[in-house]
């Protein structure tokens, strides 16, 4: 197993999984309808505990939910009503739409290919109306399945080596990813997806939290086998990604017990899997094998490189709580969806602030060293914003300001880059995700790259809804990595390219 701080590894990956105009053309990929996976997992041994769908609304409004600026609850400790609520606005089905052949099933985040390669497994303490236990969180009949009974969040204690989020949390959330349901389209990239369509998913329980009134944090340090050995997966084929603490009050997780293997029968994904290797080996690199070189990778974090203020450029201002629209983070999440064509009609500069100023607020997260940092910088093509001339442009987060690179109408040069679609051409703004690799590993080792992954997901997903929480539309797209870094350069000149969302008016709403 390659060890942690080999960083090579993470280099290997990435310069590997790049797109650019002559990978596509010289690595065609033909999709093999036949063997398209199936969507769900089942399991089909183990009764299905139906969960509650007529749960209450929270009312409050998603720009506010965005912002975490609700007051949390005396009481910390859900129950299986908000259980059930935070598990829908996350990897529910929302809508479904029939067509020859099929029907495909549209969930509350957004997903790489609607592919819904990530899983939701519940470890949780007695909650009012459910028995401590280890549950998979069954999408298809929206319901539990119960995988051990019991109160195992201890395993999840030493696996993180005492974070203290996880400690004293009464429910835990562990999202783990399923290779070949992604890689069926994506082929080797799919590892960079889990971290996007995992952090849409994080995004949206981080927004139902507060909402609730529920502290929630991100855990991406964790020793993966243990995590691994107490859901039961076959690591060749789903592995843990992420972990998400949500409520405090809870008493301690008891005594240590013994984790029994588990070996329970799946429904098959495909009638054959393809397998690709550099996914799995990224994986493996970045996994952390003991909770003591957990708690070594935790303390050894330096703080991030937060850069210099700079007054120069437009100061963005985002609409006050008065302005904002008031539609219920519940309302916002069933209406998102991804824009399939843009109108190139111009946004406000006001809406454009806002979206900017609730994606990159503070993000609570075990990888982040203080409030101010973030892995990722944005960077933005602005085709048609009122107020805003277009051009290409950094988001300097710490002013709340755009520093204006160089000026033009870019908008071929945007639809060139998110791999010669019309989306990001016709887009009111693309956005696009760079980071400091060398830094992030260097700090972090391989699992830096989970982690600015992850962070690029997350922050993705709050553009999402804060476009659509003002009746925008917004879609996640890939790119060519290194003609994405040299359009920005010198002023990114080192940096990498993680991620893109374009954002605007949809074509169908006119």
């Amino acid at each position: 197993m390659i060890p942690n701080h080999d960083v090579d590894a993470a280099w290997k990956y990435h310069n590997g999984t790049k797109h650019s105009y002559h990978s596509i053309r010289a690595h065609p990929h033909f999709l093999d309808w036949d063997n398209k996976p199936l969507p769900f997992k089942i399991y089909p041994t183990l009764e299905v505990m139906r969960l509650p769908k007529d749960f209450k609304q929270t009312g409050v409004a998603a720009l506010a939910a965005l912002a975490t600026s609700v007051t949390p609850v005396p009481v910390g400790v859900p129950d299986l009503e908000t259980l059930a609520q935070l598990l829908f606005f996350s990897g529910g089905v929302t809508r479904s739409k029939k067509y020859p052949g099929g029907e495909v099933f549209f969930r509350a985040a957004a997903c790489t290919g609607a592919l819904y390669e990530i899983e939701l497994y519940v470890v949780c303490a007695n909650l009012p109306g459910l028995d401590a236990g280890v549950y998979h969180f069954g999408v298809a009949e929206f319901g539990l399945r119960q995988l051990r009974r019991g109160d195992y969040r201890h395993v999840l204690a030493d696996a993180t080596a005492n974070e203290p989020s996880i400690t004293g949390a009464p429910l835990i959330i562990i999202c783990t990813g399923t290779y070949w349901r992604n890689a069926w389209k994506y082929r080797s990239r799919t590892y960079r997806h889990f971290g996007w369509d995992n952090g849409t998913i994080l995004a949206n329980l981080l927004a139902v939290s507060s909402a609730r009134g529920l502290p929630a944090r991100v855990v991406c340090g964790f020793a993966d086998a243990e995590v691994n050995r107490l859901i039961g997966l076959d690591t060749k084929r789903e592995v843990a990604f992420s972990l998400l603490s949500i409520g405090t009050g809870s008493s301690p997780p008891p005594a240590p017990a013994n984790v029994e293997p588990l070996e329970l029968p799946v429904v098959s994904y495909s009638k054959t899997e393809v397998d690709y290797p550099p996914m799995r080996q990224m994986h493996e690199a970045s996994s952390l094998v003991s909770p003591e070189e957990v708690a070594s990778w935790r303390r050894e974090i330096s703080p991030g490189k937060l850069g210099v203020k700079k007054n120069a450029g437009i100061a963005l201002r985002p609409l006050s709580n008065a302005g904002v629209s008031r539609d219920a983070i519940e309302q916002v999440i069933l209406r998102r969806g991804s824009t399939r064509k843009f109108s190139q009609d111009s946004i406000t500069s006001a809406q454009l602030s806002t979206i900017l100023d609730r994606a990159t607020g503070d993000l609570p997260a075990d990888f982040l060293h203080d409030p101010g940092e973030q892995l990722n910088n944005l960077y933005l093509v602005v085709n048609n914003v009122e107020g805003i001339s277009p051009g290409a442009y950094f988001y300097d987060r710490q002013t709340g300001s755009l520093q204006l690179l160089k000026a033009g109408n870019f908008r071929g040069n945007a639809g060139y880059l998110g791999l010669e679609q019309e989306l990001p051409a016709d887009a009111s703004v693309d956005v696009f995700f760079l980071a400091d690799l060398h830094d992030i590993l260097e700090r972090f080792g391989n699992r830096g790259y989970r982690a600015v992954q992850l962070e690029a997901g997350i922050l993705g997903g709050r553009l999402y809804l804060s476009a659509y929480a003002q009746r925008l539309g917004a879609t996640g797209l890939t790119f060519y990595d290194d003609d994405v870094v040299r359009f920005f350069s010198p002023h990114a000149k080192g940096k990498s390219a993680i991620f893109l969302v374009a954002l605007g008016k949809s074509a169908l709403q006119k």
